[in-house]
């Protein structure tokens, strides 16, 4: 049975997804979630009407909605609705501590906040954060007084918004954690989102095509890239997505098995989890075709045994929230059990995407030479939101924007990854920075100095480590730190273990030596990166 193929022309903008695929093919599901199946026309429907009770809200165009919560099929129903009447999603963390998350309800501003059942008890204590109360809709009924979403929602009409929407508009808002300490807010536009993924639809890589029996599973968290960004590319090239309420690994056999799973975005901790379960070589496999993975490189052993056990293609992504996620892939056809030197690759540049190493200066590096890693396309961000500082930082004159990833082209073009230039620790795909546990863990009584850094971890990637100096006379207690920076930052930031020194190593202007504190763990690696 042929289909006709997609016109990504009609989808500028995220808006478009809904109204094109409405038309096209208006009673195929678009969304699943819990057994609530919502077809496209639905979507298409369902999504004018949040866009008229948002501007029934007084939410004019440019401005920030916040969503508190776990995954859901009403979270894209308000994505996708906030961009046909120009309010910007800025979806946050569950797991974020009340402080963390009222920082950012701040920063973007937000009138309007939805909140699922896993924040409910937090909501009060978030509010007390914040000099203004954003209005409060609750995502699902349960002892609370907060308005329904369902109820909100059908309360509007669903005649299309009055709204014109550009390309260039900001559809989304995610917050990135940076040296700092504190989040800041990468703009994204419809066409930042859109665009590069138009171009790799259309550019006949087997791992990217998607065909309207494509099943896609959606189960990395909507505060990210890597949930919102997989959800969206599901539905604009028209296929199911099985939104999963989080990642929950005895579940995703059970997706793959009930709902037919054809596509699934999954970082190496994930899969290590998912593979090992008991009857993880019960299930059939038949209809996943590939395994897209990211936030790390895969240990070979771990590929090993993903490739027996799933029978499928395995694709590494590569890239960061500024860039929208993936600009960098490596191939199927790279990923060889025999374990070739490739394989320690992050891979190629996806279609439109130009690399680059640079120095210190901002000056281009020849082959094999270590620097940092520069990229620019069409999925950069604009910016970020009330940064102009932070942006110019980040992004030059000429749209070349630099990753804080240290690494090297070989001569055939694929990227590898060395360290990073920055202090980030990623553990199981959360980006932490030490600056901000650091802030966390000072305030308590015992704690003179403390350097936060990542040590190699089998099942996470990395995992939190601090190495504090104590106050004259203080007893170390491990327990007691990780526990007070556990009431200020969410709890997969802190640290899980603290190491005691007597002085913490500084060079010549006081900066701490991260590297000399970290080189005793890493030892024997050949990269700083797990």
């Amino acid at each position: 049975m042929t289909h006709a193929p997609i016109d990504f022309d009609q989808m500028p903008t995220l808006g478009d997804i809904a109204r094109y695929h409405a038309r096209e093919r208006p009673d195929a599901v678009a969304l699943a979630f819990e057994g609530r199946d919502t077809t496209f026309a639905a979507l298409d429907r369902r999504t004018n009407q949040v866009a008229n009770a948002l501007l029934a809200e007084g939410v004019t165009k440019g401005r920030r909605i916040a969503y508190i919560g776990k995954n859901s099929d009403h979270y894209f129903e308000l994505l996708f609705g906030a961009a046909k009447m120009g309010a910007v999603m800025t979806p946050i963390g569950w797991r974020l501590a009340p402080p963390e998350a009222a920082y950012i309800i701040g920063d973007a501003e937000a009138p309007l906040v939805f909140i699922g059942p896993e924040v409910i008890g937090h909501a009060e204590e978030t509010a007390q954060f914040l000099e203004t109360r954003p209005k409060v809709v609750a995502m699902e009924p349960g002892e609370h007084a907060y308005p329904l979403y369902e109820a909100w929602r059908d309360a509007a009409s669903d005649a299309e918004p009055p709204v014109a929407i550009a390309p260039t508009d900001i559809a989304v808002q995610l917050y990135t954690s940076g040296t700092t300490g504190k989040p800041k807010g990468a703009m994204l536009s419809h066409h930042n989102l859109l665009a590069g993924r138009r171009a790799a639809a259309e550019a006949g890589m087997d791992w990217n095509d998607w065909g309207p029996d494509d099943v896609s599973l959606v189960a990395m968290p909507v505060a990210h890239i890597g949930g919102t960004g997989w959800g969206m590319v599901g539905l604009f090239n028209g296929a199911k997505g099985v939104v999963a309420r989080e990642f929950d690994p005895l579940k995703v056999l059970d997706f793959i098995e009930i709902d037919k799973v054809s596509k699934m975005f999954m970082v190496p901790a994930a899969l290590q989890i998912v593979v090992r379960q008991p009857r993880a070589r019960e299930v059939d496999f038949s209809r996943l075709k590939f395994i897209m993975y990211g936030a790390s490189p895969i240990p070979l052993d771990l590929l090993r045994e993903c490739m027996e056990v799933f029978g499928c293609g395995f694709c590494q992504q590569y890239g960061m929230t500024e860039t929208c996620g993936t600009v960098v892939y490596l191939p199927p056809e790279d990923h060889d059990p025999a374990g070739t030197p490739r394989m320690r690759a992050a891979g190629l540049p996806m279609p439109g995407v130009e690399l680059k190493i640079i120095d210190e200066a901002g000056a281009t590096l020849p082959p094999n030479t270590v620097g940092e890693v520069a990229t620019r396309s069409v999925a950069n961000m604009p910016g970020y939101w009330k940064l102009p500082e932070a942006t110019a930082a980040t992004i030059d004159t000429d749209g070349w924007l630099r990753t804080g990833d240290a690494g090297y082209l070989d001569e055939d073009g694929y990227l590898y990854i060395h360290d990073r230039v920055k202090d980030m620790i990623i553990t199981g795909a959360e980006n932490v920075y030490p600056a901000e546990v650091e802030s966390a863990i000072y305030g308590h009584p015992d704690v003179a100095e403390v350097a936060v850094i990542g040590i190699p971890d089998e099942k996470w990637g990395e995992a939190v480590k601090a190495v504090v100096a104590l106050k004259p006379g203080a007893t170390p207690d491990p327990a007691s730190i990780i526990a007070f920076a556990r009431t200020r930052i969410a709890h997969f930031k802190a640290p899980k273990s603290v190491d005691f020194i007597d002085a913490l190593p500084r060079n010549a202007s006081g900066k701490i030596l991260r590297k000399d504190l970290r080189e005793p763990y890493w030892a024997g690696r050949a990269r700083r990166v797990n």
